[in-house]
Parts: C-alpha cells; sequence; structure tokens
C-alpha cells in the first residue's frame, strides 16, 4: 500500500511554488509513494510552458484587499480543503515555503486529522522582506504544525532558539534547483559575472559596489546585476561602474535559465542569509558561486568545488573574485543533478517524520 503525500506552497512568484515542484516530483519517484500537489491557481509555473501537474490548486489573493477577502471567507475556504483532504486522503502534508494564509490549510489538515509539515526556510525577516507580520504567521504555522523542518543547522538553532521546536527539528538541505541551463563550457571572452535575484538591503549590493569599484576597470571581467527591487542608491553606484549594467526587473520563470546560462560564475555578497535559491540554481547550472560566509550559506555550499566563501566584506569579495580571474575555481563542468538531490531529500525527510525506514 502507497504512502499519499500531499506537498502544497501558495506563493504566486519566486522559488516557492519550483520547490514545491521538485519536491513532490521527488517524493512520487520514490518506492510506494504517491505524490500531491497543491499550488496558488495564479502561480507563474502553473501559466508557463509545460506547467506541472496541480491536484489542488488554491485561490489565493492578490494585494491587501484579496487577503482581506480571505480571511472574510475562510470558514468556507477550510470546509471546502477538508473535504478535498478527504478524497485525497494523504498520510502526510507538507508545506514547501510559508506564506501568509497557510494557517487555513493547517486547520483543514486539523479537521481530517492528517499530520503537516512545515519547512521553514528563513527563522527571521530579512531587512526588506516579507510582509511586517508575516513571521508572526510563520511562528503560528509552526505552533501548530506536527513538525517543522529547517533547511539548515543555522536555521534549526534559530527556531530552538525561538522555542517553535522543542529538541532538534527535521534537518535537510536544500539540494540544487534546476532552471534547464544548457550551456556547460565557459564561452571566449571576459569571465561572465552574475549577481541574480533580489535586489533587498541585506543582499549585500553595497558590498558589491565597493569591491567591483575597488577592482577597477578590466577588459577580462563584465558583470550584470539582474532582479527585482527598490531603486538605491547601491544600485545606481553600480550602474555608475565600468563594465557593469544593472537590470532592475522581475525575470519570469521561463526567463531564469536563460539569465543563469549568461554566466560564468555568480556572485552572492550577502550581509545575511539562511541559505539561497540562487546558490541552489547556480549548482544546477554548474556554475561558480563566489559568497560570503554568513549563516547557512557554508552548509550549502559545503560539497561544491566550485565554490568560494569569503568574509563579509568588501575586501574578502575583491579577494574571491580576484581568485576567480585567476583560474583559481573551474568555470566549467558537470552540473550537479537536481533531481537526485531532491530524491536524496524527499527520503531524508520521510525518514524522519518516520514514514520509511532507512
Amino acid at each position: 500500500m502507497s504512502t499519499h503525500v500531499l506537498v502544497w506552497q501558495w506563493g504566486r512568484f519566486g522559488a516557492g511554488p519550483k520547490i514545491a515542484v521538485a519536491l513532490a516530483d521527488a517524493l512520487g519517484s520514490l518506492p510506494d509513494v504517491r505524490a500531491f500537489l497543491s499550488l496558488s491557481d495564479q502561480a507563474e509555473i502553473l501559466h508557463a510552458p509545460s506547467p506541472p501537474a496541480c491536484d489542488l490548486p488554491v485561490g489565493t489573493y492578490r494585494g491587501l484587499p484579496g487577503f482581506a477577502l480571505r480571511l472574510f471567507v475562510a470558514p468556507w475556504t477550510i470546509l471546502y480543503l477538508a473535504r478535498r483532504l478527504r478524497a485525497i486522503g494523504p498520510d502526510l502534508a507538507i508545506c514547501a515555503m510559508p506564506g501568509p494564509i497557510d494557517l487555513l490549510m493547517i486547520a483543514a489538515l486539523r479537521l481530517v486529522r492528517v499530520r503537516s509539515v512545515v519547512m521553514v526556510h528563513d527563522a527571521d525577516a530579512h531587512p526588506g522582506d516579507g510582509l511586517p507580520f508575516q513571521m508572526w504567521l510563520q511562528r503560528q504555522l509552526c505552533r501548530r504544525a506536527w513538525a517543522v523542518a529547517s533547511l539548515s543547522s543555522h536555521v534549526g538553532q534559530r527556531l530552538r532558539d525561538q522555542g517553535l521546536i522543542q529538541g532538534n527539528p527535521i534537518e535537510l538541505t536544500l539540494p540544487p534547483l534546476g532552471y534547464g541551463v544548457a550551456r556547460a563550457e565557459r564561452l571566449d571572452g571576459p569571465l561572465r559575472l552574475l549577481h541574480f535575484g533580489r535586489l533587498l538591503p541585506y543582499k549585500g549590493l553595497d558590498l558589491l559596489a565597493e569591491a567591483l569599484g575597488s577592482i577597477g576597470e578590466r577588459q577580462d571581467l563584465i558583470v550584470r546585476v539582474v532582479g527585482s527591487g527598490p531603486e538605491s542608491g547601491e544600485l545606481d553606484a553600480l550602474r555608475a561602474l565600468p563594465g557593469v549594467t544593472v537590470e532592475n526587473r522581475w525575470v519570469p520563470e521561463e526567463e531564469v535559465g536563460a539569465v543563469l546560462g549568461w554566466a560564468d560564475a555568480l556572485v552572492l555578497p550577502y550581509r545575511e542569509a539562511s541559505q539561497s535559491g540562487v546558490a541552489a540554481a547556480a549548482l544546477a547550472a554548474g556554475r561558480a558561486v563566489v559568497s560570503t560566509n554568513v549563516g547557512g550559506l557554508a552548509e550549502q555550499l559545503k560539497d561544491s568545488d566550485r565554490a568560494l566563501l569569503c568574509e563579509p566584506t568588501s575586501a574578502g569579495l575583491v579577494e574571491a573574485i580576484q581568485a576567480l580571474l585567476d583560474g583559481k575555481i573551474a568555470l566549467s563542468g558537470t552540473a550537479e543533478d537536481p533531481a537526485a538531490g531532491w530524491r536524496t531529500m524527499a527520503a531524508s525527510l520521510l525518514r524522519q517524520t518516520g514514514l520509511a525506514s532507512g
């Protein structure tokens, strides 16, 4: 008899839905496991070419008025979810990344007596990231879940400090996250260095601008900064540097692979981090990574021979980027297999919840 596992993630954009799809696919590839997927009916990934099969699409919201409406109709939503859950019959439900209305699913799961696991990516809000009440909602979600999983020991320790778990949490590592990057070998010409992702204060854009300013103009280096965020003095400083282009825009799901494929290496000059979806995508693409040694990044990158960690200072970044330019890190080679990494994580998750042996 197979084990039924439901994976849900109700974000509309970004890595959350992608992670849920990867986890559901991995669980479904394990022996005697049948996986089900629940996404927002507005999830970008559902409207991209070759969308995943979604067993339980859920209406979410756009903006604060939509959020208020979801709260108003919450009792009816919970009853609807409970009815659908009874039809699916999951033995376990996994929240792949917490969001503002996940308490509705937890309430429905409690009604039908199904255990739930919440995968926590960040135990604390990063500066400029998320909604003001997002962490409060996440803490309520963790307190109501059957178990909490952390995606790094760094996050796990913070969850213990916050009193959200007793003893040790389920500990996992975010696997490589594939976006269909085709190019494996380095192209001729200057080193192509990419900073990709949300352009927020904690991402260390000021450190990157200082480091590139210290390096100065070089014929063997070009840099792209691509992602969305508020305009800032740091972005202006980067725009003013020779050989640097800034593209402050949202990158659609189907374009991420092309952006990553342009690069020879990615730079993560973060001032703080729990772990990084960008690093996971870089590993899957077979790209070198220069990263500051903060939070859980060392833990995430420890097994890669193309990752270079440095101090979270402009001087540390200068030294690391110079190491790339000097050829001290391989810039081409075999990419990590995302499917294998996700299968390993899915099997570990089931073992730690007691639903699989070994």
